[in-house]
């Protein structure tokens, strides 16, 4: 793994610190006549720390679009709540702070990339002056500056991917909420937007993303929640949930055959060369489905935060 995917580590976190979070918030989508359709969220309790990229997971109508759309607001909680910055997520001013690039960008496919930057910079009232700085800066940042004058129409999925992140960043928020952001994207374009993410951490800005490519969400997260049915099923740090427990894993060189099947003491008396000793991992994709599996197997709520040990 190379060093811009290491997750860094999460300090304890102090109420300052806590950027989102959510008070047993769940929401009810109701029928005609008022009557309890489906049950989209069930009491969320979840906290996503300052600069930290924090994975919402689970399968199709687990909660995910609705747990952002109440973050964003569009969306009224049936019960609980949800704070951002301290405030209610329905507070439209908490919006400013904030960047979002949905799963389908709905962008004017007649305007070119600096001009849709700048029409999304004027919701902002940003200056012309810093609406044109800005907007170079993110054309250049997306690879796009060779297709800075072609209208969207023209663009491919990735392209228009990466023309719809530079919309979400326009703002320079503190928040930024992705969902699906390597959706359509090539490998290499894949790779330059986990690291736009991992760069926009290292900022000092937080990102929650919702992904359904679980590789992507392992290279890049510090911590993950998984839902499944509304419910949240597993929340903690990507390292420590990837741990398998009670195996320990050596590797040596330079061992004959005999000295492979020997332990730390034996290793060291047939003169091999120590590597390692440590704890294997399993894949997220693994974990995942091991989840989802037992929660249709014993339905009901199962979460406990795994965090590495706070120095």
């Amino acid at each position: 793994m190379s060093p811009a995917t290491v997750a860094k580590p999460t300090p304890s976190p102090s109420v300052s610190d806590v950027v989102i979070e959510t008070q047993n918030l769940s929401k009810d989508y109701r029928d005609f006549w008022g009557r309890q359709k489906v049950r989209a969220l069930k009491s969320l309790d979840l906290e996503v720390r300052r600069g930290e990229i924090f994975g919402l997971l689970g399968p199709n109508g687990s909660g995910k679009s609705t747990t952002i759309k109440l973050l964003l607001g569009l969306l009224f909680p049936t019960g609980g709540r949800a704070l951002i910055f301290g405030e209610e997520a329905t507070e439209v001013r908490k919006n400013e702070r904030i960047g979002y690039l949905p799963e389908e960008s709905y962008l004017y496919k007649f305007l070119n990339a600096e001009e849709t930057l700048d029409f999304y910079g004027r919701l902002f009232d940003m200056p012309a002056k810093v609406r044109r700085e800005r907007t170079a800066q993110l054309i250049e940042q997306m690879n796009l500056t060779w297709a800075k004058k072609r209208q969207l129409k023209e663009y491919s999925k990735g392209m228009t991917r990466r023309i719809g992140l530079a919309q979400a960043l326009i703002n320079d928020p503190e928040l930024v909420l992705l969902d699906e952001p390597t959706s359509g994207l090539d490998p290499i374009g894949t790779r330059e937007m986990k690291d736009i993410i991992i760069k926009l951490r290292d900022e000092g800005k937080t990102v929650v993303m919702c992904s359904h490519l679980l590789a992507d969400v392992q290279d890049v997260c510090d911590r993950i929640a998984i839902l499944h049915q509304g419910e949240l099923k597993e929340l903690g740090r990507v390292d420590a949930l990837l741990t398998v427990k009670d195996v320990t894993q050596v590797r040596a060189k330079n061992l004959t055959p005999e000295a492979q099947e020997e332990i730390r003491q034996v290793i060291a008396k047939h003169g091999g060369e120590l590597l390692g000793i440590e704890t294997p991992t399993t894949t997220l994709e693994e974990l995942f489905l091991s989840i989802v599996r037992d929660s249709e197997a014993r339905p009901g709520r199962r979460v406990l935060e795994k965090d590495a040990p706070k120095s």
